[in-house]
């Protein structure tokens, strides 16, 4: 791994950001600064801890912010049944989808890093050596 973007985790992540925008899109101009910002803000939360976790020190620290990861996950996940509850969003069943999907990976990722702390160490090497 050279930084988060190769991260498959990171990709996903992004993916159900781009979903959560384009799904809020369609939500009523009453709701921009209600559920639309707050899907959006959890959405973007998710992929930007994950890359600032890779980006830091050690494995301990990427469990860290893996672990916001998860809570803007479960944020978003709770706004998005609610939107599907006030009739916002048609297609929460994929939006769903695609979080329960990223929260599989983060948690396998965490798992990955809890059971071999030095992995990141390595990491952190590649990492720093690409912003030379």
């Amino acid at each position: 791994m050279k930084t988060h973007k190769d991260l498959d985790v990171w990709k996903k992540a992004m993916g159900l950001a781009r979903m959560v925008y384009e799904a809020t899109q369609k939500f009523p101009v009453s709701e921009i600064y209600g559920l639309t910002s707050q899907m959006r803000r959890a959405a973007v939360s998710v992929p930007s801890n994950i890359a600032e976790g890779a980006a830091r020190g050690g494995s301990k620290e990427f469990i860290r912010f893996l672990r916001i990861a998860l809570g803007s996950l479960a944020e978003l996940e709770t706004q998005i049944i609610l939107s599907a509850d006030l009739g916002f969003v048609n297609e929460s069943v994929g939006l769903l989808k695609e979080g329960e999907d990223t929260r599989r990976l983060i948690l396998g990722l965490v798992r990955h890093l809890e059971s071999r702390p030095q992995i990141h160490e390595t990491v952190k090497t590649e990492y720093a050596a690409t912003e030379e």
